[in-house]
């Protein structure tokens, strides 16, 4: 029957296995444990002799009307249909259930069958059977069927449905844009990106387009008959994905209706004052419509559907349960159960397996939600998370064991040569500079090159994303530099959107103040530069030259002492840059002023909360988060709760050293891939097997350290971190995404296949990347491992330089970047000695250079 669902690889109960396993019956409609309409006495009239077939359809609720081709009569339930020659429309007669659907047309399909079941009641009074091609309304029907087109694998169709289709809420929509290019290039027309239309976005973000898949042009003009508007158009990213968007309003007038089916389908409560809630289930029964209407209409190739997170997750249920012919992948980015268990003061990955999580959801008024989520990783064919730790998370609070990792992976956008990511750490530099300037006017008693910029952002979740150990470890940094006699001077941005009412008034003047006073200098500066240039055009020889007498007016002077007194302030600079709601209840806030982090002239690390997402319009801090991220030296992001973590990712392609922990999916991921991170600016606090006093100490440690190196040693490092970006490029990271979709395949369609074994999702050696050979000065010039920081001769490096400042990775000759193996990004099944990347000896006798002396490697040079 084609366009009818398949049987999922997950078995149902059937009622009568003897016609299930029959040849006859492969092409029909077999039987499961719901309530089957029953024909009642008088059968089908008018057949005559011609070979029959049984009609033995199965659904959940009663249809409203049909459009049948046929002859003859028949009675269901109440519902009358007549068969007649050509379509004619026929109304149920039958009000008495509740979520009433419609049927758009039942075609009767003549079909000889032999074996008929007469001992069924059911069937007493059938001469033969009917098979009936369906063609439903699929936004709250719910059937089971077995497929018997052989759709095309290797041309397959790929949706990905996500609620942050052009729509930035949070990291799902960085990991729809930055993947939206490799996914395009693989797939071009055949790609396209579910979600629900937001107008104020996709007005700016979105281009309409008229569909050319014929299939998509029925399904939206189908949709579009019933009410359902949608919008469909190129996603004005790079690659030009097409979207197609869903206006969830238009579907609300069937809210009630779904939601009982919902209860009634997977046994999901919803309550009524969930926004949220409310607008996934109706979002998902629009997406679970959506694809039951294209599957019908594409008959030739396979459908492949990714659904990211809960919010778009409430859809896999309802195709399972209808047996549409998709197959269906669910990515969790985290777990809803997990990051409101870990804000809590729970120790949360040590009582995992301890867990009642029906009622931990209970408890936080979540259960609705925790559902929704649970039964979205059991009816997909494939079930992925983005880390590891998420994985190991996601098996026990959602009972499913995730079938791999797709990690998160970003747009490597390499430069023609490598000192331009420096030059652009420079200039945003300088442009944070007169931030500060202006932020510590009256108290800006600190020299700008002896100043380091740290910073920590993402959404406020004060515990989850490890701000209280942030700010506790800065209060100890401070302690130390003090004690150390420290020149040095940090100044910590914590960069998370909070509620605000204004932008504070002594920010605001701070910038005022400083633009004055540039402006002034500025003029003045120019008066002096042209009288000076006079001066010199009017000396002759035997003349005095031109000196500064009389350059400076008393007007000028006048002037900038205005300027100075204006500068002067009798409070402290200000920790928080806006005016916020309820400040005094502010978790931030409360520990800064606990740990006494008040920017005193005398303390050696300063803070600025800045509770509003950067942007280049912001007359306190005009910059966008990417310049102001290359414009810093180190990022720290000390997160309990972090399934994957963009922040210290982007950090890393863009060449600035990052903290993380072993608690998020990127710090694991970076621990297992590379030996010893640190000496690539990747620092990982251990916060899985540590306290949090320990965690803390190790955390100030690691910032202290940085804080001690020189700046010709932070070049170094910079540069040694922007080479790990091609380990986060799409280009690799993609892969994963193809074995998953490929598993999923295998899954639906395994006669497509050849082999009866899956392929490992995690198959292969990964190769750690260990401390590379090093040594000081020109001695690596010769082995080809020179960097551009490392121009410095074999003199400089006896003099002081460490040997650290030399490490560095390179991959080997033989390989090109742009085909290097894949198996780096996956998981370590087996040891290896010899494997691509290393440069350690392969005996393990010999040190590596960084362990040796200077003066050894140089008597040795």
């Amino acid at each position: 029957m084609e366009g009818c669902p398949r049987w999922s690889h997950v078995p149902i109960r059937r009622r009568t296995d003897s016609i299930a396993n029959r040849p006859e019956f492969a092409n029909g409609v077999h039987w499961s444990a719901l309530s089957p309409y029953r024909v009642r006495s008088g059968g089908l009239r008018g057949l005559g002799s011609s070979p029959q077939s049984i009609f033995c359809v199965t659904v959940d609720e009663l249809p409203r009307s049909a459009v049948v081709k046929g002859a003859g009569k028949c009675f269901f339930r109440g519902c009358r249909y007549l068969l007649e020659q050509g379509p004619k429309d026929a109304r149920c007669t039958d009000r008495r259930h509740p979520l009433g659907i419609s049927i758009l047309r039942l075609e009767v399909v003549e079909k000889s069958a032999s074996h008929i079941p007469r001992s069924r009641p059911a069937f007493s009074h059938f001469p033969r059977s009917f098979v009936i091609a369906l063609s439903f309304d699929f936004s709250s029907l719910t059937f089971h069927t077995m497929a018997t087109t052989k759709r095309d694998v290797r041309n397959h169709v790929l949706f990905e449905v996500a609620t942050e289709v052009a729509n930035r809420v949070g990291g799902i929509y960085s990991v729809l844009k930055s993947k939206a290019q490799v996914t395009t290039a693989e797939y071009g027309s055949a790609y396209t990106l579910l979600g629900p239309l937001n107008r104020n976005s996709a007005a700016v973000e979105v281009e309409e387009l008229e569909p050319k898949d014929p299939a998509m042009v029925a399904t939206i003009k189908s949709m579009n008959e019933r009410g359902i508007k949608t919008l469909y158009g190129r996603w004005l990213i790079d690659g030009a994905p097409r979207v197609l968007l869903f206006d969830t309003g238009t579907g609300y007038y069937k809210l009630d209706e779904w939601k009982g089916d919902l209860w009634a389908t997977a046994g999901i409560p919803s309550p009524a004052d969930d926004h949220e809630t409310n607008e996934a289930i109706v979002f998902g029964y629009l997406v679970a419509w959506f694809l039951g209407e294209y599957v019908y209409h594409e008959k030739e190739r396979a459908v492949v559907a990714q659904f990211h997170e809960w919010l778009a997750g409430v859809a896999l249920p309802l195709c399972k349960k209808r047996r549409i012919d998709v197959t269906t992948i669910f990515t969790t980015h985290a777990t809803l159960l997990g990051r409101y268990l870990c804000a809590g003061s729970v120790d949360f990955y040590n009582n995992l397996q301890y867990f009642d999580c029906d009622a931990e959801a209970g408890k936080r008024g979540i259960y609705h939600r925790y559902c929704i989520e649970r039964g979205a990783a059991h009816a997909a064919d494939v079930f992925t998370t983005v880390s590891h730790i998420t994985a190991y998370e996601s098996e026990h609070l959602l009972k499913r064991k995730p079938d791999g990792v797709l990690p998160n992976g970003l747009n490597v956008k390499k430069f023609s040569a490598t000192h331009e990511f420096q030059n652009l750490h420079q200039v945003n530099k300088e442009r944070i500079n007169d931030f500060v300037r202006g932020h510590f006017y009256g108290h800006n008693d600190f020299d700008p090159d002896k100043t380091l910029y740290f910073f920590t952002a993402g959404r406020y979740e004060y515990r989850n994303k490890g701000v209280d150990m942030f700010i506790e470890s800065l209060a100890r940094l401070n302690h130390r530099l003090k004690a150390a006699g420290s020149d040095m001077t940090v100044v910590a941005f914590i960069i998370m959107p909070a509620q605000t009412t204004s932008l504070a008034v002594e920010a605001l003047k701070g910038q005022a103040v400083l633009k004055s006073l540039h402006d002034t200098v500025s003029s003045i500066e120019k008066n002096i530069g042209k009288k000076l240039f006079e001066r010199s055009l009017a000396w002759h020889e035997g003349q005095n030259p031109p000196d500064e007498t009389g350059l400076l007016t008393q007007e000028d002077k006048v002037l900038l002492r205005r300027r100075l007194f204006a500068m002067k302030r009798s409070n402290l600079p200000p920790i928080v840059t806006h005016n916020m709601v309820n400040d005094q209840e502010d978790p931030i806030l409360n520990q800064i002023r606990r740990c006494q982090l008040f920017n005193h002239p005398t303390d050696r690390v300063k803070v600025v909360f800045h509770p509003e997402f950067l942007s280049s319009g912001n007359p306190v801090l005009p910059m966008d988060y990417d310049d102001f991220v290359r414009g810093t030296h180190l990022g720290v992001f000390s997160s309990y709760y972090e399934p994957w973590g963009y922040t210290p990712a982007e950090c890393t392609v863009m060449g600035v050293p990052s903290i993380t922990t072993n608690l998020s999916g990127f710090g694991c991921y970076m621990e297992e891939l590379i030996e010893n991170a640190q000496d690539y600016g990747i620092y990982i606090v251990d916060r899985r097997m540590k306290g949090v006093d320990d965690s803390v100490n190790q955390l100030t440690e690691f910032m202290f350290n940085f804080i001690g190196k020189s700046r010709r040693q932070r070049i170094n490092q910079r540069n040694r971190t922007e080479r790990l970006s091609d380990l986060l490029d799409w280009k690799r990271m993609g892969m994963e995404y193809v074995k998953a979709r490929q598993l999923a395949l295998r899954r639906a369609y395994p006669t497509s296949f050849e082999g009866d074994e899956e392929p490992g999702f995690f198959d292969g050696t990964e190769v750690k990347i260990s401390r590379p050979l090093s040594a000081p000065g020109s001695p690596r010039d010769r082995s080809g491992m020179m960097t551009p920081g490392d121009f410095a001769s074999l003199q400089e490096g006896r003099e002081g330089l460490s040997t650290e400042d030399y490490i560095a990775w390179k991959l080997p000759e033989e390989e090109d970047v742009d085909e290097y193996p894949f198996p780096l990004t996956l998981r370590s099944k087996t040891s290896s000695t010899n494997g691509t990347g290393t440069t350690t000896p392969t005996n393990g006798t010999i040190g590596t250079a960084s362990n040796m002396s200077s003066n050894t490697s140089g008597a040795a040079f």
